[in-house]
């Protein structure tokens, strides 16, 4: 049994990880622990950089630690894209340093899945399919291209929160994905994991005839590649037919 932890913001989309966790056909577990939103709820639900910068915070998240080492996770990550990629490149990079060393495990963010996903696809150029506003979606953009990856296109679909973005069906995701796509993309990206994405990724990469990398997917691939796992789920996704990346 391999079991992988995840601290997940907030009650968005978490339906997905059973999802993905059914989907893998394997003795795999994902333990999603929530991370409390606080007490003001509307506030860190938004999606504006300040937020999402508490949200990430260490005192944010010491709660969820101490709860994935008790549950006997091998691995963790922070299953938040938009709260690790605010900090900047070296920001988040300190952030993980401080998640594992807290952890006392190997340890990731979901912007950090991102752009180790995009090398194991092979592309090197992608659309940006974001429902955040422009500017945090810029943020991102900045941020995968300090990892060398380039980002030939860039949608700020403009949802304010969490929760509005939870309500997105699978019709409103492929829209997006579509007016997003770009003819020089190898690849679209789909980076928030309040978006439900784990049941349309086929359907999203038919209809796009590329591969689709999306928040929650890539999270969890993440995981297992911390973990040094091996495994073939091509409802998944392109991403989930390829041999992971081992941890060296």
């Amino acid at each position: 049994m391999t079991a992988l932890g995840l601290l997940y913001p907030g009650h968005s989309a978490e339906d997905d990880y059973p999802r993905i966790e059914q989907l893998l056909g394997s003795d795999i577990r994902v333990d999603l622990v929530h991370t409390e939103i606080g007490e003001d709820t509307h506030h860190e639900d938004t999606h504006h950089v300040d937020a999402l910068r508490a949200l990430g915070s260490p005192e944010h998240l010491a709660a969820g630690i101490e709860r994935l080492r008790l549950s006997g996770a091998e691995a963790v990550v922070l299953a938040s894209t938009s709260a690790s990629f605010v900090h900047g490149w070296e920001g988040a990079r300190d952030q993980v340093r401080d998640l594992a060393l807290a952890a006392g495990m190997p340890a990731s963010a979901t912007s950090f899945a991102f752009v180790r996903a995009v090398q194991e696809i092979g592309a090197q150029r992608v659309a940006l399919a974001a429902t955040y506003p422009e500017d945090v979606a810029a943020l991102f953009a900045e941020f995968l291209g300090a990892a060398g990856v380039e980002v030939v296109a860039v949608r700020g679909a403009g949802v304010e929160t969490a929760a509005e973005a939870a309500r997105w069906g699978a019709e409103d995701v492929l829209r997006l994905a579509r007016e997003s796509d770009h003819p020089q993309a190898q690849a679209v990206l789909l980076p928030n994991t309040a978006l439900h994405t784990a049941a349309c990724v086929e359907e999203l990469e038919a209809a796009l005839g590329k591969p689709v990398l999306t928040a929650n997917q890539v999270t969890v691939w993440e995981g297992l590649r911390l973990a040094d796992r091996r495994v073939n789920a091509p409802r998944l996704g392109a991403l989930f037919t390829r041999e992971p990346i081992v941890q060296a």
